[in-house]
């Protein structure tokens, strides 16, 4: 009676300690984390942009996904779709989160209808359009660090991560593991194309998280940083 007694403590010590362990293996992969690359310093703030309320919209001090749809907005609602469903609304309940989409004047009432096609009944208070000049959106754009020149109509599929001290985020080394050990040639990504599902829901997506978990950590003091400047790169 006393050999089944101490097996079956012994089985169930096991069972217990088993998965405790397997936490505490997986709680250091969590913090050493690679924190996002700032690509780009110094992004110009968007003072001179009109919003739509009175509510004031800046970059500093959130994290915001910028994007532009350009003088036709409606046409560019699959971009805006992807953007809200996959990035938006995984992210809107984070403190500090803003989506600010830049559109020339003139464009309000395309804003409009684009505007109820993507909402249907849900909360976009932190989602926000706000309206510039032709030479403002150019300014603002020559601005970042880009992968493709604007549109003619001033749109691009293209949407970018700046934190809250106006860094452009992206990926210094954007290749996987796998291309990574097949010693592929090192490519940035430092936009994120809204009409390609897969790297806003996995890229992107990732991303913005990463960049939370970094100033969760700084809050806490605990933000170990390995961060590579663009500069680095060229070094």
């Amino acid at each position: 009676m006393q050999k089944n007694n101490l097996k079956r403590n012994i089985v169930l010590g096991i069972l217990f300690f088993l998965p405790v362990a397997f936490l505490l293996m997986l709680y250091p992969a969590k913090h050493n984390y690679i924190p996002l690359d700032i690509i780009n310093q110094n992004v110009e703030e968007i003072a001179s942009f009109s919003p739509i309320s009175d509510e004031k919209i800046q970059l500093a001090e959130h994290i915001t996904v910028l994007g532009f749809l350009g003088k036709t907005p409606l046409n560019n609602s699959i971009a805006a779709s992807n953007l809200k469903e996959l990035v938006y609304d995984k992210f809107k309940g984070f403190k500090k989160f803003q989506i600010v989409v830049v559109v020339p004047k003139g464009s309000e009432k395309d804003v409009e209808a684009l505007h109820k096609e993507i909402a249907k009944y849900e909360d976009l208070r932190f989602w926000h359009y706000v309206y510039g000049s032709e030479e403002e959106i150019k300014d603002l754009y020559a601005n970042l660090k880009v992968e493709n020149p604007l549109k003619n109509d001033l749109s691009t599929d293209d949407v970018f991560i700046i934190d809250k001290d106006l860094n452009q985020r992206g990926r210094l080394d954007a290749r996987d593991k796998k291309q990574i050990e097949a010693k592929k040639p090192i490519t940035t990504l430092s936009a994120y194309d809204c009409i390609e599902v897969s790297i806003i829901k996995n890229k992107m997506s990732e991303d913005v998280r990463i960049l939370f978990t970094e100033y969760r950590q700084k809050r806490k003091g605990n933000f170990n940083s390995t961060t590579r400047r663009a500069d680095d790169l060229k070094k």
